[in-house]
């Protein structure tokens, strides 16, 4: 194998952390960032932190130093950390696009409607619905006997798991199938629909709030491609009935991934924080020191 892809999977990784890193620290010594929108912002962070260091170490461990040993505990804690982060995800786009319509929908009420507190408190009611979530999968595997000690990818997850026990996986696939995908179509459709009236409303607003309306839609939109689009790529090539070999299937979970916890810190560092020293969340102008010249 060329080190070369592997190398890059290394450096996108270390730039993914410490860029996530950084936004959250800026947002927590900034006392000026302290509102609900960057919050949450903070949140997908963390989440991004998590998610990425959940697989990519021990594929960059097994690919690069040639360590592809690990323990059966150490197995279970990955994958039950990997798809916590792949579940908060969805859920941490979810709760910024809802953030979103209630700015710009709401624009007088929103700092009423949506407060810091009540920002911590849905954040937390995510966690704890994304961790009894995950439950299903160490309570399916750990009952089960194991007839290989042998993964067919190069990280623990369920699929992976699930291939070395000694029953046909294919009802326990169908389980989690059914979980995910209503996980996926819930926060995926709610997305969209927060779109729709987003989009619905800017219709009727001035060319000028049309503008900053877009700004926030598209960097929200950003984040939102680059996570689910590799997911709807393995979905509708599966059922196409196109069978998806192992190295192919491993390359689009190392971009949903990494490219997600690459690109969000960058987005919303670049972007959403460029509009929002100018204006507030809601699309209200606040008084900073500086003079526009005309």
């Amino acid at each position: 194998m060329q080190p070369f892809p592997f190398i890059f999977i290394l450096v996108a990784y270390l730039l993914a952390v410490v860029a996530n890193m950084l936004n959250i620290l800026f947002i927590i010594f900034d006392k000026q960032l302290h509102k609900p929108m960057y919050l949450l912002i903070c949140n997908l962070a963390v989440v991004d932190i998590l998610y990425t260091s959940s697989a990519t170490p021990t594929m960059v461990g097994v690919l690069l130093a040639g360590v592809n040993t690990i323990s059966y505990v150490e197995c279970l804690i990955q994958m039950c950390v990997f798809h916590l982060g792949m579940v908060m995800e969805r859920f941490a786009l979810a709760v910024m696009a809802f953030d979103r319509l209630i700015a710009i929908i709401y624009p007088f009420h929103y700092h009423s409607y949506l407060t810091n507190t009540r920002t911590v408190v849905l954040t937390y009611i995510l966690w704890i619905v994304g961790c009894c979530t995950i439950v299903l999968f160490p309570a399916t595997v750990i009952p089960l006997p194991h007839c290989s000690s042998r993964l067919k990818y190069n990280f623990c997850d369920f699929a992976a798991i699930m291939r070395t026990t000694c029953v046909d996986p294919d009802e326990y696939f169908n389980q989690s199938a059914i979980m995910s995908f209503f996980i996926l179509f819930f926060t995926f459709s709610f997305i969209c629909l927060s779109y729709c009236g987003i989009l619905f409303f800017v219709k009727l607003s001035s060319n000028n709030d049309k503008k900053k309306m877009g700004s926030t839609l598209v960097s929200h939109a950003i984040c939102v491609v680059c996570f689910y689009s590799p997911i709807f790529v393995i979905v509708i090539l599966t059922r196409l009935g196109v069978a998806l070999s192992p190295e192919e299937r491993q390359g689009l979970l190392i971009g949903n991934i990494l490219g997600p916890s690459l690109v969000n810190p960058f987005v919303y560092l670049n972007r959403e924080r460029g509009e929002d020293m100018q204006q507030s969340p809601a699309g209200q102008t606040q008084t900073w020191p500086t003079l526009n010249l005309h």
